[in-house]
């Protein structure tokens, strides 16, 4: 299992620190409490029953330690050579009203933010953490995908409906990834490690690619905020391919009923590719003919020293990912090109707002009926406000790391760190510290991506998130 590099910002900058993300909440409007009418909506809000009863299926959760907003639970089990997935999704739909203040209120978040000093949730968490979350013992609504899969992985079919559940267990990565190394998992988890590598190995045949960047996780703890750098463990990667699986079966049937709301996501152009090629080359880790994108970035070695400068140029190779409404003429390019398949978003309704309308659309499709006209007519709505909530959320969470990395170097001002270069752009480069785990920028000065280096930190202000480095 990887292991946890953590550095606690001193005692002193805390209080500095704490006032300087109040400042990004104010600076960025994050909403603070739900209207009283969203709240008393969602206080008296009463499901719909659900037409199908599978409260007898072992379904179980994974998620991050200590979740509450738990959207997914799964089951897995052996259908002839293949398998049998079942992934349930927290039935959302059923506790907002169309057009009510609920609704309202979830159109101006868009999504949960996630932030060092706490979350904003889509929903209250009287749902969002409670009656609506798939929480272990309790029976819930859900939205059931179940997709055939034979023996190498390909979905044969795939549908979904509305059930009522009761997951078993709630389940969290590391304590899954130690009893699957240990040989000790069952009931559903025993079986998520190979169809996570079956579900990857359909990725590469497909031309797709997952991109494991490690993770720095900013964590407010009763000792001050720490940030951590980990790499995604296995059993996170196998666990996404389910709901990569949903997805994919999800943009299969809009695509199909000629309605709907893709992920998509443009191919790079041949410019861009031939740049990323040169610049993995210069790396010393070329990307050689005849090996799929895919494999080539499941193959790099996680400790050479220029393998995050290869993950960095990665995550450049692909842009333009955006929301794409139909209803009757289908998208001219369908396919978010990373996945390399059609793709919609309709796992995650208790913390992402497009989701919700994607279940209600597929349902209706599987059980043959009309598409409820508040979901159709919403849907051509839908991208800008994802878009504003994406652009919202990306920003305040790159303003926030950049204050707890300030406020976790206050007291190294002075100092000789060691660091990995992993992008030079004219006169900046971007370096990744080993200790404190911090990602920030520096004075290029002769810097070479994907080399190791020496550098002082000359200064931070925490305020603004502002680290000042310069080579040794």
């Amino acid at each position: 299992m990887p292991a946890r590099r953590t550095h606690f910002a001193p005692r002193h900058a805390q209080d500095e620190l704490a006032a300087a993300l109040a400042a990004l909440r104010a600076e960025f409007q994050v909403p603070t409490e739900f209207p009283d009418d969203a709240l008393s909506e969602a206080a008296a809000a009463i499901p719909i029953s659900a037409p199908k009863d599978l409260r007898g299926i072992p379904f179980v959760t994974l998620d991050p330690l200590g979740s509450r907003d738990l959207d997914q639970a799964f089951h897995l089990e052996r259908a002839g050579s293949g398998w049998r997935v079942r992934y349930a999704i927290a039935d959302v739909p059923g506790f907002v009203q169309p057009g009510g203040a609920l609704d309202r209120a979830a159109r101006s978040r868009g999504q949960t933010l996630y932030l060092p000093d706490g979350t904003v949730p889509l929903h209250p968490r009287l749902l969002s953490e409670g009656r609506a979350s798939l929480l272990p013992g309790e029976e819930r609504p859900a939205y059931v995908w179940t997709v055939e899969l034979d023996a190498e992985g390909a979905a044969r079919s795939g549908r979904v409906e509305r059930a009522v559940i009761r997951s078993r267990a709630q389940l969290d990565y590391p304590a899954a990834q130690r009893d699957i190394a240990a040989d000790r998992a069952d009931g559903p988890l025993a079986l998520l490690r190979e169809v996570g590598l079956a579900r990857i190995a359909q990725e590469r045949l497909r031309g797709g690619a997952s991109l494991s960047m490690p993770e720095e996780e900013i964590r407010e703890t009763p000792s001050g905020y720490r940030i951590e750098r980990r790499d995604p463990l296995p059993v996170e990667e196998w666990n996404a391919q389910l709901s990569l699986l949903a997805g994919i079966t999800a943009g299969e049937l809009m695509l199909g009923a000629g309605v709907g709301i893709l992920r998509t996501m443009p191919p790079p152009e041949e410019r861009a590719l031939a740049e990323f090629r040169g610049r993995v080359r210069a790396l010393e880790q070329p990307w050689a003919d005849g090996v799929s994108y895919g494999a080539y970035l499941a193959g790099l070695d996680a400790s050479a020293v220029g393998t995050p400068a290869v993950r960095q140029a990665a995550a450049a190779l692909f842009r333009g990912a955006d929301y794409t409404p139909f209803d009757g003429a289908l998208p001219a390019e369908p396919q978010q090109a990373a996945i390399a398949a059609p793709y919609a978003h309709v796992t995650a309704p208790l913390r992402r707002l497009v989701d919700r309308f994607g279940l209600v659309v597929c349902a209706s499709i599987c059980a043959g009926e009309e598409i409820p006209e508040w979901a159709r007519a919403s849907l051509p709505e839908l991208p800008a406000l994802m878009r504003a909530s994406n652009q919202r959320s990306g920003q305040l969470t790159s303003a926030a790391l950049d204050r707890v990395e300030a406020a976790v170097l206050h007291d190294r001002v002075g100092h000789t760190l060691d660091a990995v270069v992993i992008e030079v752009r004219g006169e900046r480069a971007r370096v990744q510290l080993t200790e404190p785990p911090v990602t920030a920028q520096c004075l290029a000065d002769g810097l070479r991506a994907g080399t190791r280096v020496r550098v002082r930190v000359l200064g931070t202000d925490i305020a603004s998130g502002t680290v000042e480095l310069a080579p040794a």
